[in-house]
């Protein structure tokens, strides 16, 4: 980067350092460029240089979508993650235009709007609801599923949990009671779970611009910094299983709404999530982001635990852990545990065999024991 302005990269200096309207800006291209890792993206150079442009001023939101567009039209060389690559640029880029908007209506067309406008040119689907039902396997939950709503009622579903928030009555109302309350309406409107893909993201969005719309204040870094586990704690929220002992488990996402709205630092660690996880894993050797600062470790402890006592293709280990960007699971995931001397291949010596599987070292087995246990 030749501009001298553009010296703060990592948007986090600017929410320190700069100006109000770009601190402003700063932190909403954070939480919009965060919120991409709840599907394992990772946004380009190109866009992360855009957005500085966009932050000192030179260009406007609607000049870097333009950009984006045009960069991806022309651009001459082509890799495996540049679909992924593209989606993440610019569903950032619209998040970031719908977070600097003061606009809003508690409505489902607003809900389904916002879809639309966050995946306008990305999928085809952008808005329309979803005509199947569905289920995704889980890393927090071993592979389970929750169970989402059936297609042919989600309009009807939606309408009526959004009315029933239109008609609720703050007044009177404890700060608890107030968490509790709005963590219940998050919880069932992402359950609806109405696109085929794109709904945490959708739902992370409508969440903020709600709760600015009645008057809360919200920590827009909550979500840059913690969007994997704003996701698995609607999972943990919503999943049922009472032959294995398990209910509906809302704690987390509270701990999450209080740090979100009360400025609370309640500690937000994936691992906890896990159906079935034990305090006796807290002397774990692997830390999570919020214990040593490694990005790393949160995705090589979720990609042990997928693989466990399984001989897995990389296909079945991406599937495993919910991630669809293969180079990004490579560079973030698999490598380093490679690297770690936890996960080794079945055929070293033949790295493309076309029945090449991925397996726990002894050490793999061990922090797996004692993540599982």
């Amino acid at each position: 980067m030749d501009n001298p302005k553009q010296q703060y990269f990592d948007f986090e200096t600017y929410e320190r350092v700069a100006e109000p309207h770009k601190r402003e800006r700063a932190s909403a291209w954070r939480t919009a460029i965060g919120l991409q890792d709840v599907d394992g993206l990772k946004v380009s150079d190109y866009l992360r240089e855009t957005a500085i442009r966009h932050i000192e001023g030179d260009i406007t939101i609607d000049d870097v979508r333009e950009q984006l567009k045009s960069y991806y039209i022309n651009k001459t060389t082509h890799d495996e993650g540049d679909a992924n690559r593209e989606e993440a640029d610019r569903v950032a880029a619209n998040i970031t235009k719908l977070l600097s908007e003061k606009s809003f209506s508690l409505t489902a067309l607003e809900f389904l709007n916002i879809h639309r406008h966050l995946f306008s040119g990305v999928f085809k689907h952008a808005g329309e609801i979803r005509t199947y039902d569905i289920s995704k396997k889980e890393w927090v939950l071993k592979g389970d599923s929750v169970i989402y709503g059936r297609a042919v009622d989600i309009m009807m579903a939606l309408r009526y949990d959004i009315q029933q928030e239109r008609n609720f009555d703050y007044r009177g109302l404890t700060n608890d009671d107030i968490i509790r309350h709005i963590v219940d309406f998050v919880t069932l409107l992402w359950q609806n779970h109405p696109f085929r893909e794109g709904n945490t993201r959708t739902t992370a969005v409508f969440v903020i611009k709600y709760l600015r719309s009645i008057g809360f204040k919200v920590n827009n870094d909550l979500f840059a910094d913690n969007s994997w586990y704003f996701r698995n704690a609607l999972v943990r929220a919503n999943y049922r299983n009472p032959s294995k002992g398990i209910e509906p488990d809302k704690s987390f996402l509270i701990g999450f709404f209080r740090n979100l709205m009360l400025g609370e630092e309640n500690e937000l660690k994936n691992r906890y999530m896990l159906v079935g996880y034990n305090d006796a894993t807290h002397t774990s050797t692997h830390t999570s982001k919020g214990e040593s600062g490694s990005v790393l470790a949160e995705n090589i402890r979720r990609l042990v635990l997928a693989v466990g006592c399984e001989e897995k293709s990389v296909k079945e280990m991406m599937e495993a852990v919910g991630l669809k960007n293969r180079p990004n699971f490579l560079a973030y995931s698999l490598v380093p545990a490679v690297n770690e001397g936890l996960i080794k291949m079945k055929f070293p010596d033949s790295p493309r065999h076309p029945r090449q599987r991925y397996l726990l070292t002894v050490k793999g087995m061990e922090v797996y024991r004692g993540l599982s246990s």
